[in-house]
């Protein structure tokens, strides 16, 4: 079990409207990452569903029964915070246990679930000691631990890896995937990284402003974006955009191409330009380039690409990879 589904739920603060109205649906087993970027209302979103904020208005239906004015422990919902949030005086077990010692479990089928868990995460060489003798990725994983034990309908994950250092998050991020394939439970995963996003997800939210831009696989979303923001939002390094002249030659208000989807010459092409910036970064080069008459544009390029700052290059989109958007910023 685990499917959620909202309707038409909202969220204000006073007369702000940080959620308007949300429609989504979380089928059974998914993992479904909220992104977007700060203050667009992934996390209260996240909250309204683990109940640790009240609808405002609409309903949060969980395995079809209306959970919308249940506390958060009759949800059947399991949270990991941003903040680790263990307690320093105990050692990992009793932080692991702790869920179920609150809920008077007997105490041989809280060993049982902790060394389970322990065993899923590779703590159980860890299990006696305390958080302040573990890495900040094993403390994380002691967190997810507490979360496992419940056993529950959903796991919450609200931006997990922000704590991190690059090499953990990359791990962790890993580990995160592997255990969701493991345990093949419901997760919502909020993040602002789109690369955690496109990385982790069967199915993406994007949110702006506390609607809902887009909800799609990666590569739907990749591929097939239903406007600008999502355009811009979805992709490493971000879509360049066009207008003017250059998106009227394909019959749009504004057009957009993919860094990697441009093919750099130092003899000819499309556009010409001036490299500002080149990021040499072994197997890619990134450039930024100043083309005449449409601005700064990013530009992938093999590693070996023969260019530094102030040379002119030229560039040729691909016309099977052009997108294309109305006045109002829609997908045509």
């Amino acid at each position: 079990m685990g499917s959620i589904r909202l309707e038409k739920v909202s969220k204000h603060f006073g007369e702000h409207a940080v959620i308007p109205s949300i429609d989504l649906e979380i089928n059974e087993g998914e993992f479904v990452v909220f992104v977007g970027p700060s203050g667009c209302g992934k996390s209260t979103l996240l909250r309204l569903i683990a109940g640790l904020e009240d609808v405002t208005s609409g309903r949060i239906l969980i395995d079809g029964e209306d959970a919308t004015d249940k506390p958060p422990a009759k949800r059947g919902l399991a949270m990991v915070f941003q903040s680790y949030a263990l307690y320093p005086h105990m050692s990992v077990r009793n932080n692991i246990g702790f869920p179920l010692k609150m809920a008077n479990v007997d105490k041989a089928e809280i060993d049982r679930k902790v060394e389970d868990a322990a065993k899923i995460l590779n703590l159980t060489d860890y299990l006696e000691r305390k958080p302040r003798a573990l890495s900040g990725g094993q403390r994380q994983r002691v967190a997810i631990g507490r979360a496992i034990v419940r056993n529950p309908e959903c796991f919450l994950f609200d931006e997990p890896l922000s704590n991190l250092d690059a090499a953990l998050r990359v791990n962790m991020r890993l580990e995160i995937t592997e255990l969701h394939q493991q345990l093949d439970a419901t997760s919502i995963y909020v993040t602002h990284d789109q690369v955690e996003a496109m990385t982790m997800a069967d199915k993406i939210v994007v949110l702006r402003a506390g609607n809902i831009e887009q909800v799609g696989s990666p590569l739907e979303l990749y591929h097939k974006p239903a406007n600008l923001f999502v355009a811009g939002f979805i992709g490493s390094p971000k879509m360049n955009f066009a207008t003017g002249k250059d998106a009227e030659g394909y019959k749009a208000h504004t057009i957009g191409f993919r860094p990697e989807h441009l093919t750099l010459s130092t003899e000819s092409g499309t556009w010409q330009g001036k490299v500002v910036v080149a990021e040499h970064l072994g197997s890619d080069t990134f450039l930024h380039i100043d083309v005449d008459g449409i601005g700064q544009i990013t530009a992938r390029a093999n590693g070996d690409f023969p260019v530094r700052h102030g040379d002119v290059v030229y560039v040729t989109p691909d016309p099977e990879r052009i997108y294309r958007f109305d006045d109002k910023g829609l997908a045509l």
